[in-house]
């Protein structure tokens, strides 16, 4: 035995047994189950029976999350999409190949009506908070197929928002499905060759009128995600009897289309390429030529972009879902790796800088989860005819603000978390990165973070301030509940006075233009994100049975700079004079500023 002993060790170590693991691999368990804020939420705001039938059925979405659903999800990272040109004969075939696995997410998001919950509204104001709380669970293990469900959602609220006209009835009931074999999903082909949210005057796609009173499109759609959809929403200008067509916003008409015929033909599409994209590699994003495809004109003409706002507003709230889903996932991997991990002879879990900085990551995700549970709220009151005029203004507010703000949350979140499980958190079969790379989008896709700034400015302009008017009021009513609960007394505080300097800057900024508004957009949407995110953590935190954690949440919420609007302009960063610096600051020794000297 000594012999045997010395022997190994002896043996040079990389041909010792290497069997045993060096590193132990995070276990979660069902995410509902492990989701204390997500319990305690449900708990406070739903109805009794409502609560024990959503307890009931989220508790058994999360097993099947666990046991099936997490499986196929890696299985359509490992096969993303192929596109197959041409057949073995030499015959265009412009056939986008999916896995299995993606073909039976599909399945799934019918028969847990990730969809269809929304638009059934077995529990009135309460069924679309009930759907986005299940979106949330599916969304870190779903494979990509979020991102086509979001599209879906998006086009069955189009489509509602029109009275379901009966030529869309047939659309709305498959898009809406519970069944498998009937369940359709949605693109949204809006982006073309100049890119961006400039749909107004970027979209070069001609519509033209038929004897039979339909539409064929002759267009280049540059980024269509989900291609493999069933049917689609896209904007097209109408040409007249001259084939001249309007250009700008009211030039656009929204109009619907099946992607194939009844023989499963393409509808006078030709799939150029699938992009090559950083994330959301499950998913087809594909270039598309329309060459007289055969649509539906369903806006009234020249109100596409009017028609598509209430599909933005679903959406919008679909990249939140993802933001606030992907934040969390890191977190419970992160925390259970801290039970696991030993280093410097001991866990994770036992150095308190490593705590400190999973710590600060959950505060950003409370506060992040309680802004999305705020919005779907406010969406159910709006789609149940119950929602007062505060409630409506909030909603139009909260919807771009709580989309940007999550969005750059999420990417610094996934990335600190990746951090915390040093090098493995950098290794392609862990997932860790697949999480990384998908989250990125979120902070690009349905409108940059200045985009979705300065539609906020817009939200102003358009309610003449109304829309402040209910953010403030909002704010103070959940400020109120929290008076009579001493250990947040500093977060009120804190809350209150952010809302002072607020209030002044609006007063300031009115007085000096657009320009300045402009400059401040950005840190004004940071300002409404992190004072409302902040008033609901203190709402939460004094509820009759939060516990600690609630209120250190809270608190610490609130210890940021609540109000970075109010800092920047009084170091008056948002002067004309600021622009001009900004300009010479970025271009300092480029070409660019060589050739205007």
């Amino acid at each position: 035995r000594e012999k045997q002993i010395l022997g190994d060790l002896e043996m040079p170590l990389a041909r010792r047994e290497t069997e045993t693991l060096f590193q132990e691999q995070p276990q979660t368990g069902n995410q509902y189950l492990e989701d204390a804020l997500l319990r305690s939420y449900l708990k406070t705001h739903l109805p009794p029976k409502v609560l024990e039938e959503v307890n009931r059925d989220l508790e058994r979405f999360g097993n099947r999350l666990l046991t099936k659903i997490k499986p196929l999800g890696w299985e359509c990272e490992l096969n993303p999409p192929v596109f197959q040109q041409y057949d073995a004969w030499g015959r265009r075939v412009d056939h986008i190949v999916t896995c299995s696995a993606w073909r039976r997410m599909k399945e799934i998001a019918a028969e847990e009506g990730l969809i269809a919950e929304a638009y059934e509204r077995r529990y009135s104001n309460w069924s679309r908070l009930h759907q986005a709380v299940k979106l949330y669970l599916f969304s870190s293990s779903s494979g990509g197929f979020n991102c086509p469900l979001a599209m879906t959602d998006g086009a069955a609220k189009v489509i509602e928002s029109l009275g379901i006209p009966g030529s869309l009835k047939n659309a709305f009931d498959h898009l809406t499905s519970r069944d498998p074999k009937k369940f359709w999903t949605s693109g949204q082909w809006m982006t073309e060759r100049r890119g961006g949210s400039d749909v107004a005057n970027g979209t070069e796609t001609v519509a033209r009128k038929q004897p039979d009173g339909t539409y064929r499109l002759y267009g280049f759609k540059w980024f269509t995600s989900a291609a493999d959809s069933d049917v689609t929403l896209t904007l097209a200008r109408v040409a007249d009897a001259e084939g001249k067509v309007k250009q700008g916003s009211s030039g656009l008409s929204l109009f619907f289309l099946k992607v194939r015929d009844e023989e499963g033909k393409l509808n006078s599409i030709q799939v150029q390429r699938l992009k090559d994209k950083l994330g959301t590699r499950q998913m087809a994003t594909a270039e598309l030529w329309l060459d007289g495809a055969k649509a539906e004109l369903i806006s009234a003409e020249g109100r596409g972009v009017a028609s598509i706002s209430n599909m933005l507003n679903v959406t919008r709230i679909h990249n939140v879902i993802g933001a606030v889903a992907s934040m969390r996932r890191m977190i419970s991997l992160s925390r259970e790796y801290a039970r696991r991990r030993v280093a410097f002879g001991k866990l994770l879990k036992d150095h308190p800088l490593h705590m400190q900085t999973i710590a600060r990551m959950e505060v950003q995700t409370r506060g992040a989860f309680l802004l999305l549970m705020e919005i779907v709220r406010l969406l159910g009151l709006v789609e149940t005819n119950m929602a007062s005029e505060q409630d409506q203004l909030l909603l139009r507010l909260l919807i771009p603000v709580a989309k940007l703000y999550t969005g750059k949350q999420a990417s610094a979140v996934v990335v600190e978390a990746m951090e915390s499980f040093g090098g493995q958190g950098y290794m392609e079969d862990t997932g860790l990165p697949v999480i990384v790379r998908d989250t990125l989008v979120l902070s690009i896709w349905e409108g940059t973070t200045n985009i979705l700034s300065l539609d906020v400015l817009r939200s102003l302009t358009k309610s003449q301030g109304q829309v402040m008017a209910a953010f403030f009021s909002a704010v103070q009513q959940k400020l109120e509940l929290a008076s009579s609960t001493a250990k947040l007394e500093p977060a009120v505080k804190q809350t209150r006075d952010a809302i002072s300097s607020l209030a002044q800057f609006t007063q300031a900024a009115g007085s000096k233009g657009a320009v300045t508004m402009e400059l401040a957009a950005r840190d004004f949407s940071y300002t409404l994100a992190r004072i409302y995110a902040g008033a609901l953590l203190i709402e939460h935190a004094a509820r009759p049975d939060a516990s600690s954690t609630d209120i250190s949440a809270a608190r610490r919420w609130c210890n940021q700079e609540l109000c970075p609007v109010a800092a920047e302009l009084e170091n008056s960063s948002y002067e004309a004079e600021e622009a001009l610096v900004d300009g010479a600051l970025v271009y300092e020794g480029s070409p660019a500023c060589g050739s205007r000297l």
